[in-house]
């Protein structure tokens, strides 16, 4: 168990997507909390030196953060809050953006556009947790909607989009916070503020995953090249908001990205942004019957695909209200129950590269569950980790945590043996 940072202030890891594709770098802000969006820097340090290097520094009064990696190349992608805020335009969930960072050179990744008639490929809010595809050539995010927002915030449900290299997006850039992006965006979630009770329909869409490195077999023996999996809120009969597993399948063409469906891709002034023609959300899941229905929403995780795309891990409560780790084919069936015992989960959680292990937090320890067998090898002894982020290195022999030293947030690294 190594400290790699030192200096007298916070240090926050998102949760995939941290170190460099040479295993040598972390990427990381400088939030104070994971909630406290007040950093100005993105940062990273030398896991084998622990040399930092500050790579991007906000300007005019705006705040960055979640920074995350490209899997193929040194380029990373970042929350970026407005500049100048002011009283009618701060940070917030739907006054937030994309930035793209690569070779010192920052771009927006998504376009903005307020303003009615609003523009296919821009977005009309805030993007958030962007995530490289495992080509690194597509990017996943949350979304919330000012449009709506403004409207009646009970109407700015959360979505899920991809941001596709299918741009460069200008909107006319009518208002003083539009702007233009390099990538066009779309989402590819349905919600509705109002679900039917006992119904597969969503009130938000959250906490995605890409499937597999190169997408999922299917049935039929066909294969599906990218695929989103993401947590979506049901009601149940009684009105209970209970989170469940759901997929979709995507385009791979930028014809059928733009191509629109039975309502605009662009959304309209009382409408959310709609997925384009052909993607189908499907639920996974089905636990209104269980003792402890839905997925478990704590400790906080995203749900994440096996490399080889046959299997999407998540957290659920067992019969005795423990966070334990459940796995479920793309395809659909019954979920299996991987871990068991009283230390359940206590953090999110990622795959090892090889597939053949996960790693997170348990009873204080970082561990490596055995993804077939569920058996348990810790890695630390007991300590006091974060359960923000347990993040492997690409060449399997790290993973990576936070844990406070001092009253500050300190990176750590231990190897994996694999």
């Amino acid at each position: 168990m190594k400290q790699i940072t030192f200096a007298p202030r916070h240090h926050q890891l998102t949760n995939i997507n941290t170190w460099t594709p040479d295993s040598r770098w972390l990427a990381f802000d400088v939030r104070p909390s994971g909630a406290s969006f007040s950093g100005e820097t993105i940062e990273r340090v030398n896991v084998e030196t622990g040399e930092v290097e500050v790579l991007y520094r906000a300007a005019h009064g705006a705040h960055v953060g979640v920074v995350t990696v490209n899997p193929r190349k040194a380029q990373y992608v970042f929350i970026h809050g407005p500049e100048n805020p002011d009283a009618a335009w701060q940070y917030d969930f739907h006054h937030r953006r994309g930035v793209v960072l690569e070779n010192a050179l920052a771009h927006n990744l998504d376009a903005m556009d307020i303003t009615p008639p609003f523009t296919p490929g821009a977005l009309r809010g805030g993007s958030h947790v962007h995530v490289f595809s495992p080509d690194g050539e597509w990017v996943s995010f949350t979304y919330n909607d000012h449009v709506l927002h403004a409207r009646d915030p009970m109407l700015d449900l959360r979505n899920v989009g991809v941001a596709l290299p299918f741009g460069p997006v200008s909107p006319p850039c009518r208002h003083p916070r539009e702007y233009a992006g390099q990538y066009w965006c779309a989402l590819v979630s349905r919600t509705t503020a109002q679900p039917t009770p006992g119904s597969d329909e969503i009130s938000r869409a959250y906490e995605e995953g890409w499937v597999g490195e190169n997408g999922y077999r299917k049935p039929d023996g066909s294969v599906q090249r990218r695929a989103l999996a993401f947590i979506g809120d049901t009601r149940s009969v009684t009105g209970e908001k209970i989170p469940e597993l759901f997929i979709v399948d995507l385009p791979s063409d930028a014809a059928d990205w733009k191509r629109a469906g039975d309502e605009p891709l662009e959304g309209t002034e009382t409408t959310m942004p709609a997925p384009p023609a052909g993607v189908i959300q499907r639920r996974l899941t089905f636990t209104h019957h269980r003792p402890w229905p839905g997925l478990a929403t704590t400790p906080r995780h995203w749900v994440r695909s096996n490399p080889q795309g046959d299997a999407i891990a998540f957290l659920m409560r067992d019969e005795k209200g423990v966070a334990q780790l459940w796995m479920i084919s793309p395809n659909g069936g019954d979920p299996k129950q991987l871990t068991s015992g009283e230390g359940g989960v206590a953090s999110a959680f990622n795959w090892h590269p090889g597939g053949k292990w996960l790693g997170f937090i348990q009873n204080g320890c970082v561990v490596l569950c055995d993804a077939v067998t569920g058996a348990i090898t810790p890695l630390t002894p007991s300590h006091s980790p974060s359960g923000d982020a347990v993040v492997f290195s690409p060449d399997g022999k790290y993973v990576a945590w936070m844990a406070q030293i001092d009253g500050f947030q300190q990176l750590w690294t231990v190897e994996t043996g694999h």
